[in-house]
């Protein structure tokens, strides 16, 4: 399995949003390159989900940046239609809005309409579990990944966040949760 070292969408978009991400940007980067590797090694994908992935990948998160909340998925979202609206991609809203709206779902996403979705959600767990959670991937792949493209201080940064909202709001669940 071969890490996909670069990728000029992936580049093109998060190189837009380096400003807003500002300190946390190598570690953002490092993360959309882990979970997007992860999603191709899960199932072989055709150039168009690979393109699917990449898009979801770099605005999955950004609403913790661009909105400064907990409550990123509606901005990510948001973000992510302007982006297929600009570029002409406007027919894969949906699919892509589900691949980040349901990314931290606590059970499988079971429709089978758009499987990209249940891919994500596994890719993005993958990395947030620091491969942990490896849905059989080879440990020594998500060792090479994660080599490749160090953390950077983004686990730590989503832990500080995290606890900063679980402090507040101890009997709520993060906003970014789906059950």
């Amino acid at each position: 399995m071969p890490i996909e070292t670069t990728h000029d969408l992936i580049e093109q978009i998060l190189s837009k949003w380096a400003g807003t991400i500002g300190e946390d940007y190598q570690g953002y980067r490092g993360h959309v390159y882990r979970l997007f590797n992860f999603c191709l090694t899960l199932r072989p994908c055709t150039e168009e989900e690979k393109t699917k992935v990449a898009i979801a990948a770099c605005f999955h998160d950004l609403g913790l940046w661009s909105d400064c909340t907990l409550d990123y998925i509606p901005p990510a979202v948001s973000h992510a239609a302007e982006y297929l609206a600009n570029t002409g991609r406007q027919a894969w809203g949906a699919e892509i809005a589900l691949m980040i709206g349901m990314h931290h779902k606590v059970r499988a996403y079971t429709d089978h309409q758009y499987p990209l979705v249940e891919l994500f959600r596994k890719g993005d767990l993958v990395d947030v579990s620091w491969g942990v959670v490896r849905y059989g991937i080879p440990r020594s792949y998500i060792a090479a990944v994660q080599n490749h493209f160090p953390n950077q201080g983004f686990h730590r940064f989503l832990m500080h966040t995290a606890a900063s909202w679980w402090v507040k709001h101890p009997l709520n669940p993060a906003p970014f949760l789906r059950w």
